[in-house]
């Protein structure tokens, strides 16, 4: 039984992409169609660098052109997950503002996405969504890297287990800690743990832009998470100048006087023109040892705020004791390798983001498409 150009085409069109939720020939995934007699070779261009996406989609193509008339089928995979900054310097153009010291779409090259996790306030849980964001991204495939950016209060060195150490040094130049499978740096490891860092708006911009593109040698990555400090101040207007972001991620706990603070830098990130990737509840509810599900700060409400304001809800992340723990013990591999409750709504929020990543890159440069 043979098979036409035209039908393996249109066997495709019934193949969805499991994270966007659109065909693989509308989101323009497929690159290169060959069909001879029962033969069919087709190359698939992938928006995320996950490897489990991978093997969905060729599984489901396989399928799909076999019950098409397909026997001998070859499935090729490229990669292509640049965001905005990556396409302008690959373009040798700019891409967003520059910000002091001339930099723009430019400043790094080697970064696909740069990704900023930020909250209205602080103690959401903004740094541990960020950390475990980065961990979860690695395990599904990526090159990450992870930038403390909260410059008045880092939390990282706790978080990855690299309090006291000292980063080592290129020259001049810092070389992020690669450590839980990321690459991360943090101020925190260049002071003392018990010096406060008083700095007026100017010195902490200073600071921030150092440590993000001047003194830092970052390596090839695919996202880059920039953990901001809370609120809506100077250092955030200055990554929005400094690189055009792919998008920001924004962490509130569900009761009300949290999500004002939420609603406020939604509303900051739009005024800097830097798209809203989503929300994501954190504290959303606590599981008791036998398994009853308590609502400490109500539930649901960074949802419902997130569907009044039309943006994206990425996910709940619960309260559980061995998130504490792990974090604390600066261990946060461990969170996916012990309750499968935590491992699941930590690679949920993580699967969600990478797939309005992928949208968002498509709509920059692809098909007009609607956030699903």
């Amino acid at each position: 039984m043979s098979i036409s150009r035209e039908q393996a085409m249109n066997a495709l069109k019934a193949v969805k992409d499991p994270e966007i939720h659109k065909d693989l020939v509308t989101l323009n995934m497929v690159k290169d169609l060959r069909v001879t007699d029962e033969r069919v070779y087709v190359h698939i261009e992938l928006n995320t660098p996950t490897g489990a996406l991978k093997e969905v989609i060729r599984r489901d193509v396989e399928a799909a052109l076999k019950a098409a008339g397909a026997s001998d089928i070859t499935v090729d995979f490229s990669n292509n997950s640049r965001g905005p900054a990556a396409k302008g310097a690959a373009g040798g153009a700019a891409a967003g503002p520059a910000g002091a010291g001339g930099h723009g779409s430019d400043a790094l090259p080697q970064v696909k996405n740069v990704i900023a996790v930020g909250a209205g306030k602080g103690g959401v849980g903004k740094s541990t969504l960020a950390i475990n964001l980065a961990v979860a991204l690695h395990r599904d495939g990526a090159q990450v890297g992870l930038m403390d950016g909260d410059i008045y209060g880092p939390s990282m060195p706790t978080l990855l287990g690299i309090k006291g150490q000292r980063p080592e040094m290129d020259g001049q130049k810092l070389i992020p800690f690669h450590v839980h499978g990321i690459h991360a740096i943090t101020i925190g490891n260049l002071v003392p743990d018990d010096k406060p860092l008083i700095w007026r708006g100017p010195m902490a911009h200073g600071a921030f832009k150092q440590l993000l593109i001047d003194n830092t040698v970052w390596p090839e990555l695919d996202y880059l998470i920039v953990d901001l400090p809370p609120g809506t101040g100077d250092v955030p207007l200055t990554l929005c100048q400094l690189l055009p972001i792919t998008g920001a991620v924004v962490v509130a706990t569900p009761q009300q006087v949290a999500l004002d603070d939420a609603v406020r830098a939604v509303r900051m990130f739009q005024q800097l023109e830097s798209p809203i990737l989503g929300i994501v509840e954190n504290m959303s509810y606590m599981v008791t040892a036998e398994g009853t599900e308590i609502d400490i700060f109500g539930r649901g409400g960074a949802e419902k705020a997130a569907q009044r304001m039309a943006l994206n809800f990425l996910g709940a992340l619960p309260l559980f004791t061995e998130l504490r723990v792990n974090c604390d013990a600066g261990q946060p591999h461990k969170n996916f390798e012990g309750n499968p409750r935590l491992r699941d709504a930590l690679e949920t929020i993580a699967r969600n983001l990478a797939a309005q990543v992928s949208l968002r890159n498509m709509q920059s440069t692809g098909p007009d498409l609607t956030v699903v």
